[in-house]
Parts: C-alpha cells; structure tokens; sequence
C-alpha cells in the first residue's frame, strides 16, 4: 500500500464481481475468503435446502439463534452430508453464500455483484478470480454514493486507531486523525496524571495485560499499549513534578510543584490548549477543502474563518495585556473572520430581518464557543492541581501517623489505602477529561461530517482436506 495512505484513508474503487453461472460459487467462495471487499445491496432471505439443514442441526442441538460460526469448502459440498455429520460451521457458511449469490445480476448466462474494494487490493482480488473463471470490472466511482472508509495507519498508530473509531467513522475524504490524536491524548492524560509511581503502576498492569492468557481478556488484552504509553506519559509530568506516589520528596521537582504554582500550570494548560486547537482547525481546513473545495475551506466555522477568530482573539488577548498596538491588529483579525463566518452562514438562512437574525446569532455563538473552547483546556491544569492535592494529603497524613510502632502500620495503611483508592479514581477520572477534550474540544473542527466504516464480506474458506 503506498505510504500516502497512512494519512487518509485507503483509497477505494467500485467494482463488479463477473462470473458464469456454473462458476458464481466459486466466484464468491474467493470474494469471501480474501475478505477484501464489500458487497452491496441486503442480504436476500435465507432460503434453500442449507438452511433448512442447519434449523434442524440447531433444534437438535438446543440451539436456535444461529449462531454457527460460517465456514466455506473450495469446493460445492453435498448438503445432507454436511447436516448428517454436524458440519453447522459448513452449513452457515452455504446460507451465507447463497444469500449473496441471490442478489446478483443474471443477464445472458452472467452473473454480476457490485461493490467495493480497496484499491491496493485489486490486483491479489483480479489473480484470485481469475484462477476460478471470473472476472473482476472496475467501475465508475457513483455520484450518489460516498465510498466506504477504510482507516490503515502506519503500524506505530495502528493500536490507537481505536480513539478515533470510538468517536465516529471518518468521512472518506478526510484525513487520518490518528498519528495526531494519539499523542494528543497521552500527553493530556499526563499532564493531569503527573505522577510517576501512579504511571509506572500503569505500567505494570499494561505488562500484565498482556502476558494475560485467560479467555476473557483476549479483547482486553489488545489494548494494552494504551495503559503502557499513558503510564510513561505520567512518568514524565510525575518526574517534571516532583511527584512519585504524591510529594513524597523521593525525586527531584524537575519544572515545578503543581501546588506551589497553580496560575503557571494554568497558563500553560490554555496555552497548550491554544495550540493543539490552531493545530485542529489546521487540519480542519485541509477536510473542509478536501469535501467541499475553497468555499467551504474558507467560510466553515472549522475552517479558515474560524482559525482567523481563533488567532485574532489570542492576539487580542495577549495585546490587552503587554501591548495595544497587537491587541488592534488582534481585533482586525477577529473582525475579518467574523465576517468571513457572516457570510458562511447567509448560504444556510431565510433572507429579511429573520435571515439576519439568525446569522447574527450563529456568529455569536461561535465567537463564544471558541473563548469556551481555549478556557476548557484549563482542565489540564485543574486536575493536575487536583491530583497533586490527593497526594498532598494522604502524604501529610501518613506523616502524621507516624512516630511509633502502632502509628507507622496505621501510616503504612493510610498511604496503601489512600494511593489505592486514588489511584483507581483519578485513572478513571483523568481519562474521561482526556476524551471529552480530544473529542468536544479538537474533533469537533477537524469532522463536520461522519463516514461508513468499510466492512468486508469475510468467511474463512478452508481446505478440503480441514473441513469435516
């Protein structure tokens, strides 16, 4: 796949699955074992002497949700065999065959599916069927129907791909947020969660994880990279704080105590915030151009006009409080991505004095909605002071206690207790506000609109000497 696409998503083709009659099977058994394309239309009713078949496997079973795990054989298998033996697997897999080969097009002994397919995949596709006898037609991207999307990051991103799938499906024409969004998080997540005795806790169970062989982790157990670079993400504010199970005194302060420095980390938490939004709206734009071209790019509250609002309030902001004459230039920039928004939003609103209305309200509630936005990232700060604050107490606290032989196991069990019940809720806590600000604050101006995620047809052919 060309590296470009670790960026956007894959790029798809629309295509045509060509057969005979006599070689549809065979056709489709090939489609559904690469797993590599999406066919459209629904399914057909399930109907034929499969199903029928395997109904009856299931009733003898106790079984009737149909549930049976498709299977497919290379070659066509003798129904009442499969059902004398058992084989369910086999029989789901002949009703799911049938139900696709019952929506394709017949016409003079040919038979036609339509779908789509990433377009690194036509060529291993193209070699397969024609191995069987079929064909494979490329066709005309449709103008009424937006191609599935089909996320492959570069296999550093590829574990955190889940951030972005939680939020939504990105449009096809988007770009991939997450080499971005990944990052983001983590540091987040550690600037909140500074402490390194906490990340390194964090750690050790990300390690656990994944040496975890119980059944009932096997999902669980393919996100342990998310606990493990959010712990070392919580090393590094923890060492940048002085921080290790709370102000313990056991490592340096290497940048500052939050505590003793609440207005600094506020500061840096709206300033940080300011940049990963300037970075947002960046990327925004480049969508909005990529949807809907230069319009778009230029009037969408996502795009160029609110970047302009956005650096013209810093500049208002930072002019008011060191220089007057930046505060003027800040609010001419304001001025022009205000009107740059007006305009944007007289496309979507009735003429006359309602129309005006409207527009006029819209545009107040961006400008506000981007003040709210930059103040929302003092969070940041927030819990951290938050966090610090926990492990300033329960270290006074076990201070307190100690001084004699009773008193020290009281301690002990303060501070075991304490960092515990901490721990447990500020991990919660703290990831929660890192997802609220990755996707209300940033994810709002980098989607405006939302995709379909491609989804294969996907059934394991297995040889004929594996099946049953």
């Amino acid at each position: 796949m060309p590296r470009s696409e670790t960026l956007v998503p894959a790029r798809m083709r629309r295509v045509a699955i060509v057969a005979s009659g006599p070689r549809l099977r065979d056709a489709l058994a090939e489609v559904a074992d690469a797993g590599t394309v999406e066919l459209s239309g629904a399914l057909a009713p399930a109907t034929g002497e499969a199903v029928e078949a395997l109904r009856r496997l299931e009733r003898t079973a106790g079984r009737l949700d149909g549930t049976s795990r498709p299977r497919l054989r290379r070659r066509a298998p003798d129904v009442a065999e499969l059902e004398r033996r058992g084989a369910r697997e086999l029989l789901a897999g002949e009703v799911a065959l049938h139900q696709r080969a019952e929506r394709a097009v017949a016409h003079d002994g040919f038979a036609l599916l339509a779908g789509w397919t990433p377009q690194h995949e036509l060529g291993a596709l193209r070699e397969r069927l024609s191995a069987v006898g079929a064909g494979l037609v490329e066709l005309a991207m449709p103008r009424t129907e937006t191609p599935p999307t089909l996320l492959v990051p570069a296999r550093v991103a590829r574990p955190f791909r889940l951030l972005v799938e939680t939020y939504g499906a990105v449009p096809y024409g988007d770009v991939d947020p997450t080499p971005f969004a990944a990052p983001i998080f983590f540091l987040m997540f550690g600037m909140m969660f500074g402490d390194a005795g906490d990340g390194l806790l964090l750690i050790a169970a990300a390690l656990l994880l994944r040496r975890a062989r119980d059944p009932r982790l096997a999902a669980a157990r393919r996100l342990w990279a998310f606990p493990a670079v959010a712990g070392a993400c919580a090393v590094v504010f923890g060492l940048l704080y002085g921080e290790l199970f709370g102000p313990t005194g056991i490592v340096p302060v290497l940048w500052l105590k939050p505590l003793d420095h609440p207005t600094t980390l506020l500061l840096v938490g709206a300033g940080s915030g300011i940049v990963l939004l300037l970075g947002a709206h960046a990327l925004g734009v480049v969508n909005r151009l990529r949807e809907h071209g230069p319009r778009a790019a230029l009037l969408a509250p996502s795009g160029v006009a609110g970047l302009l609002v956005l650096v013209g309030g810093v500049l208002l902001v930072a002019g008011l409080a060191y220089a007057p004459a930046l505060a003027v230039a800040g609010a001419a920039v304001v001025a022009a991505g205000a009107l740059l928004l007006y305009t944007g939003f007289r496309a979507d609103s009735p003429r006359g004095a309602l129309g005006v209305l409207q527009r006029l309200i819209e545009l107040f509630d961006a400008l506000l909605r981007t003040g709210s936005n930059v103040l929302s990232f003092t969070r940041l700060a927030a819990f951290g002071l938050m966090h610090a604050a926990i492990g300033e107490v329960v270290v006074n606290g076990t201070r307190a206690l100690a001084g004699s032989p009773a008193g020290y196991v009281a301690a002990a069990l303060l501070f075991a207790l304490g960092s515990a019940l901490a721990f447990a809720l500020e991990t919660l806590v703290v990831g929660v506000q890192a997802l609220r600000l990755e996707y209300y604050e940033l994810f709002s101006r980098v989607f405006v609109e939302e995709g379909r995620p491609f989804r294969p047809w996907s059934i394991p052919l297995l040889a004929d000497e594996e099946a049953p």
